[in-house]
């Protein structure tokens, strides 16, 4: 990598339950808005723009970028399922680093229904018809839940009988989610809960009960990235820097790992091997992440293929609170998608909002102290995983 991407402002708006949410394109103008303020620039400035969505009409993109101006740059429409945002920020950073463009917009936004995710397009080959084969096909009695949680059902399965966890364990990350989300004025969900609230919400698939699923949530989140010479030259931030950056797909290797139960760690840590080799830094060093925990499980199992503590350890991590303030690391101070909510092209735009709030120090009752590096985890099915170590530099 060059090493020449900045984060010279981010914006985003509340997010919200679909029932009271704006139209996609005026919640992404108020964060596209809200991301040229923090950066200092207006929208002329801008040379290239990438959008991301998952459910909307091709070129919805521009519909909202126009909002904002129609200045005759390109707008790249960017669909890669729960990965898109980050997706949109892989681009960005790498037109920067790479000379195409020294100032790039990428944004997120999401209109969501109520219920469980499931195709749209119903007269085609599914994009997740290969996952749904791979990932629980020996798992008949989950057969009428929804893919996306009975993946996870199926991790929490695998997981628990190799370790010996308990369900207690998963219903803790919900907790410490609404906690963290207490502090987030753009977080949906921000009333505490307790393990016994959990365990007793309805049942979805297996272990996982209402509470330990993201909901979903409406939302838009952007960034605006730039080369340093050109921030220097516009007296712009670049006290943000991507560090590292990586994006991977499934392997045959990782396929069968999903076939084991272990949903997308193989490609998880591949990608965050890339970024440590990168960057030199390893995990142990990072105080502040953004994971992506669309259900409890992933957020377990994340833990450990992001090397944040060892392989059968996650229990005793949540039990010691090492995930948490005080801990060894602060995972989803923005509440994460379980109580922030999960617009899935605005998801991983927020997290790089809410990470450079953290290492600018402006993320007030949330602010993890001395916060100089942050990693972000965003996964995709279908399948793609980004993940990005941010830095604070002078």
């Amino acid at each position: 990598m060059g090493g020449g991407a900045y984060v010279a402002g981010v914006g985003m708006v509340p997010f919200a339950t679909p029932k009271k949410a704006d139209p996609y394109d005026v919640m992404a103008e108020g964060a596209i808005k809200a991301a040229l303020a923090d950066a200092g620039v207006d929208y002329g400035t801008v040379q290239q723009v990438y959008a991301g969505y998952v459910f909307g009409d091709s070129t919805s993109g521009q519909l909202a970028a126009y909002r904002v101006g129609m200045t005759g740059v390109p707008v790249i429409n960017v669909n890669n399922n729960c990965s898109t945002g980050s997706t949109a920020l892989w681009l960005a950073r790498q037109a920067v680093e790479s000379g195409a463009a020294d100032c790039v917009l990428a944004f997120g936004f999401e209109t969501m229904r109520p219920g469980a995710l499931d195709a749209v397009w119903t007269d085609r080959p599914n994009p997740l018809s290969r996952l749904n084969e791979i990932v629980g096909v020996e798992r008949g009695d989950y057969a009428s839940a929804p893919p996306a949680p009975r993946w996870f059902a199926i991790a929490a399965d695998a997981y628990m009988e190799k370790y010996g966890a308990t369900p207690e364990t998963f219903a803790a990350i919900s907790v410490k989610a609404r906690k963290h989300a207490a502090n987030n004025p753009y977080a949906v969900f921000r009333d505490p809960i307790t393990i016994d609230d959990v365990l007793s919400s309805p049942t979805i698939c297996g272990m996982l009960t209402k509470l330990q699923c993201a909901p979903p949530t409406c939302g838009a989140a952007a960034a605006v990235i730039c080369g340093k010479d050109f921030a220097r030259k516009h007296g712009l931030r670049a006290d943000v820097h991507i560090r590292a950056q990586a994006m991977t797909t499934d392997t045959p290797e990782a396929e069968e790992r999903d076939r084991q139960g272990w949903a997308w760690t193989g490609i998880v840590g591949e990608a965050a091997r890339q970024v440590y080799e990168q960057s030199g830094i390893g995990p142990e060093d990072i105080p502040v992440v953004e994971l992506h925990d669309c259900f409890t499980p992933n957020e377990l199992l994340t833990y450990e293929v992001l090397g944040l503590t060892p392989e059968g350890t996650a229990e005793k991590f949540i039990a010691d609170g090492d995930n948490t303030y005080g801990g060894r690391v602060v995972t989803n101070p923005s509440g994460g998608l379980l109580s922030k909510g999960h617009p899935l092209g605005a998801t991983g735009m927020a997290q790089c909002a809410e990470l450079t709030w953290q290492l600018r120090g402006e993320a007030g009752p949330r602010q993890v102290e001395g916060a100089n590096l942050a990693l972000q985890h965003n996964v995709g099915g279908g399948s793609s995983v980004v993940v990005t170590l941010y830095e604070k530099v002078a």
